[in-house]
């Protein structure tokens, strides 16, 4: 059971992450606010390795770069997505895709769902698609530009955590300091090329630190759930993540709440109690 409220955690601090991100990706261009969100992810977890330990055994290494990599991807493309939107196509896109593929592999590995699973696990789908969608802007077109950022954007996400689940268990934080360190390397080099394209603005320091660091917490809280629960489920369930968005869209900027999207919070809590029943 402890594997479920460590999902929602994950979930809440992936949508108040993206949030920020999004925000803060709109003031400067996007690798200017990734490339101080993900350094301060992997300070968060250096901090962190002396209370949880971490070995870096080849498996860990190996799994550590691997989802690093599409950290780094997932990071840039994120932003990109949700800076050029339509934020209420695009995000269900996203959402969607970073579940399925996960999903997929927990039930390919032999993960077996109960009755309630069976039920709890397409409504929730249903719901990432239901709160990440809003209105008013929805007969925007998104660009096939935008389409293909907001598909890679999950799959990368989805790979992301996919590369974690497999690297070994007792490695402690070992893959996420690993994956950290190569994505903030990746980024930062990245970001060193481009660096005459990256224009003038001054990035919002505040928020791309909030938002690597909420990231970092995400997935420490993702790997532990990963780690006593099963894959299919921790993954739909932080595939929510769009909730916690939405709620802070509406706290912070007043932004309304559509029918559609009350309905899909009425159905994550519905699946989330089904799901706990597996």
């Amino acid at each position: 059971m402890i594997a479920l409220p460590l999902a929602l955690g994950s979930s809440l601090a992936y949508g108040c992450a993206d949030f920020l991100g999004g925000l803060g990706a709109r003031k400067a261009h996007v690798p200017r606010t990734v490339m101080i969100a993900a350094p301060a992810s992997f300070t968060v977890e250096l901090l962190l390795w002396p209370f949880l330990g971490a070995s870096f055994a080849p498996a860990t290494l190996a799994w550590g770069a691997a989802s690093g990599v599409a950290s780094a991807a997932a990071f840039a493309l994120l932003y990109r997505t949700l800076a050029i939107g339509p934020m209420n196509i695009l995000s269900p896109v996203t959402a969607l895709v970073s579940a399925m593929l996960p999903v997929g592999v927990g039930l390919a590995q032999g993960e077996r769902l109960g009755p309630a699973g069976l039920i709890g696990l397409p409504l929730a789908l249903a719901a990432v698609v239901l709160v990440s969608a809003g209105g008013g802007a929805g007969t925007a077109r998104p660009s096939r530009t935008a389409l293909v950022s907001a598909f890679g954007a999950g799959a990368a996400i989805a790979l992301q955590l996919v590369f974690l689940h497999q690297a070994p268990a007792g490695s402690g934080i070992g893959p996420l300091i690993v994956g950290r360190a190569v994505s903030a390397a990746v980024t930062l080099a990245a970001a060193g090329v481009m660096y005459r394209r990256l224009g003038s603005e001054r990035p919002a320091y505040a928020m791309s630190v909030t938002a690597g660091v909420l990231d970092s917490v995400a997935n420490l809280l993702f790997l532990f759930a990963a780690r006593g629960g099963d894959l299919a489920v921790v993954a739909v369930i932080t595939a929510l993540y769009p909730a916690g968005t939405v709620l802070l869209a509406r706290g912070v900027l007043a932004e309304r709440i559509h029918r559609g999207q009350l309905i899909g919070l009425g159905a994550a809590a519905v699946a989330v109690s089904l799901l706990a029943l597996t």
